[in-house]
């Protein structure tokens, strides 16, 4: 870099030279933003993006399939559930953590860590040589899985307008949709032909792709400065993530010994867990608000009428989903005794369903600008699907079995795209991130909360529905293997496999309308939620409280960004210096050139690296912040 000097020409050519915002020119190309980028550079880091994303989907749903084979390698089967509420428990823990880290160390260094940590996890189950090593691993792996997720969202909407951000996240959901549709029969059928291992190791190469493309293309630039490694460890909410992941893995604890393993409240076993994540929870909840400087939780949105039921929807859209998705094929495995390959194979028209959901939900919002006409119509789908599925009969016609489960995938896909789609639009770019971590906080929450809050609701009623059925000096022990093997079910006795499939059908069927009740609770929580046309612009900032209307506009400081780069023209108009005063001006002053506004799509930042400062904290202290500079 140099500085200006008398020998310098007036004008620099503009292909060689460009200056900076101290009055230096430089010979180094200024870099891009998000939307000046080329379309091979842009669909390069979709690639990449999506890549991961598929890898993430499919580890949530893998393990279903693979239990038979994990729980005969290491004769642990009371502890197989664990696989999958570990990889859950951690992605709900660490996904919020990741709007963060897209602020303080950018775009690509946030999604290649989620990368990182996905892969390791992944390769660690492969090589797992214990339940205990595969559980931890699938945790590990969990903290890069919800990453990948959220940073996914995050960059895709850098790089689309809101209207186009519809489309553009419809597809990005195919992928997803794909990986959690394939994850259950994709699982077995490699687990039959090479082993439960390979299932995961064969990821790698694909995890290796997406880490590449986003290295080679992910390189634009996002408003403000960097921060040093410092500051960026200093703003990691380290006691929010260690008081959410106390909470949840406490109430997953209590929920496993007091419903599946029936100890009553007086066990240590049951109260000590209760009491620690009420006391965890309280924790969480004194550090989000009052301690942590960049909370996983921001604040503000809990003040903010549309953040609070866009979260409400995703954490009860996501147990629905859970639930249905953990305990769908059990159905197919326990009463209509099938194989476990046959059993994930009625998960393939689910995530059939939500790719077409999602691809429907954008293409309507992008066509219309429009979503609360969608949400209304399509938001009752789950519902009329999962009362579907709670009257399936063992001589209920295929169809019935096989195409219940279509409206619950299409359904809940369009409602998770307008929600994200309607967060975003009642927040302004900076609070983008947090937004997006916020919803995916309750969104994580919800999965975790479907697949073990469901496993205690049907071990409670299978429990009690066997006790009624099966008498006798040996009942006890009958009983216990019923319950802890599902596979168990299809070599039992006649005289004990009818009354296992009738108490397994029992038990299933008062899941599934719990599943039931709670997208129709979603269904009422989204109803409050106003429409708003993706074509208006989007708020400059938050209130000072983050409640209330938004403040009257300020005058618009002609160094600074604007919130949304939709109006970008119409702003350089107002602000910008014209060239006549520009060249009245170079002749006087040669060693300083005029610190003209910039394009207000071009960045000052490295690397995607958000300055928290500049109305991207969690903690706004001032509906001024996009200003602050």
């Amino acid at each position: 870099m140099l500085q200006a000097t008398e020998r310098d020409p007036l004008i620099q050519s503009s292909s060689s030279w460009t200056h900076t915002h101290d009055g230096l020119f430089t010979d180094e190309p200024e870099k891009l933003g998000p939307r000046d980028i080329s379309k091979p550079t842009r669909y390069g880091i979709l690639a990449g993006i999506w890549a991961a994303t598929f890898l993430s989907s499919l580890n949530t749903t893998l393990v279903a399939t693979l239990l038979p084979g994990i729980s005969s390698d290491f004769q642990k089967s009371h502890q197989a559930s664990w696989l999958g509420t570990a990889y859950l428990l951690a992605t709900c823990t660490f996904t919020p953590l990741y709007g963060r880290l897209c602020n303080v160390m950018g775009r690509r260094g946030a999604n290649q860590t989620a990368v990182f940590f996905a892969a390791l996890g992944t390769a660690a189950c492969g090589f797992s040589t214990s339940m205990e090593t595969l559980i931890a691993a699938r945790f590990l792996g969990g903290i890069g899985g919800g990453g990948i997720m959220t940073t996914a969202t995050i960059i895709t909407s850098d790089m689309y307008s809101l209207r186009s951000r519809g489309l553009t996240q419809g597809v990005a959901a195919v992928f997803n949709s794909a990986g959690m549709g394939l994850g259950g029969p994709l699982g077995g059928w490699i687990a039959d032909r090479y082993g439960w291992r390979w299932a995961f190791l064969i990821q790698l190469p694909v995890f290796l792709i997406s880490f590449a493309l986003t290295s080679i293309n992910l390189h634009y630039v996002t408003p403000g400065k960097g921060k040093s490694t410092k500051d960026v460890l200093k703003r990691i909410d380290y006691g929010g993530s260690f008081t959410l992941l106390g909470a949840v893995l406490s109430f997953l604890i209590f929920l496993s010994t007091r419903f599946s393993e029936e100890y009553p409240w007086s066990h240590i076993s049951v109260y000590l867990p209760f009491t620690a994540s009420i006391i965890f929870f309280i924790a969480f909840v004194i550090v989000e608000l009052y301690l942590a400087p960049e909370p996983v939780l921001a604040p503000f949105l809990l003040k903010r009428k549309i953040p609070i039921f866009v979260g409400i929807s995703n954490f009860l859209v996501a147990t629905c989903n859970f639930t249905i998705m953990y305990n769908f094929p059990t159905w197919f495995q326990t009463v209509l005794l099938t194989s476990a390959s046959e059993a994930g194979a009625h998960l393939i028209p689910n995530g059939i369903s939500i790719s077409l959901g999602s691809l429907f939900a954008g293409w309507v919002m992008h066509r219309t600008g429009r979503y609360k006409m969608l949400n209304l119509i399509f938001g009752l789908f789950p519902f009329v699907a999962t009362i579907l599925i709670s009257l399936m009969r063992e001589d209920s016609p295929p169809a019935q079995l096989w195409l219940s489960i279509l409206p619950l995938g299409f359904g809940n896909a369009v409602v998770l795209q307008t929600m994200l789609i309607a967060l975003l639009a009642h927040l302004p770019h900076s609070a983008m991130a947090v937004g997006t971590g916020f919803s995916q906080l309750f969104r994580g929450i919800g999965q975790v909360g479907g697949v073990a809050i469901s496993a205690a609701l049907f071990q409670s009623m299978l429990n009690k529905e066997l006790h009624k059925r099966i008498p006798g000096e040996n009942a006890e022990e009958i009983i216990r293997k019923i319950r802890h093997s599902a596979t168990l079910v299809a070599n039992l006795p006649p005289e004990l496999q009818r009354p296992a499939r009738d108490s397994y059908a029992i038990s299933l069927r008062a899941v599934f309308i719990m599943a039931a009740v709670s997208t129709f609770l979603a269904y009422l929580a989204r109803l409050p939620i106003p429409d708003k046309s993706l074509d208006s612009a989007r708020p400059r900032s938050l209130s000072v409280e983050g409640i209330g209307p938004e403040p009257a506009p300020q005058p618009i400081n002609p160094l600074e960004e604007t919130q949304d780069d939709d109006e970008d023209e119409e702003e350089v108009e107002e602000v910008a210096v014209s060239e006549e005063e520009e060249e009245s001006v170079l002749p006087t002053r040669p060693a300083i050139p005029v610190r003209r506004p910039r394009r207000m799509s071009t960045y000052e930042s490295s690397d995607g690296i958000l300055d928290l400062e500049s109305g991207g904290s969690a903690r706004p202290k001032s509906h001024f912040g996009s200003l602050s500079k």
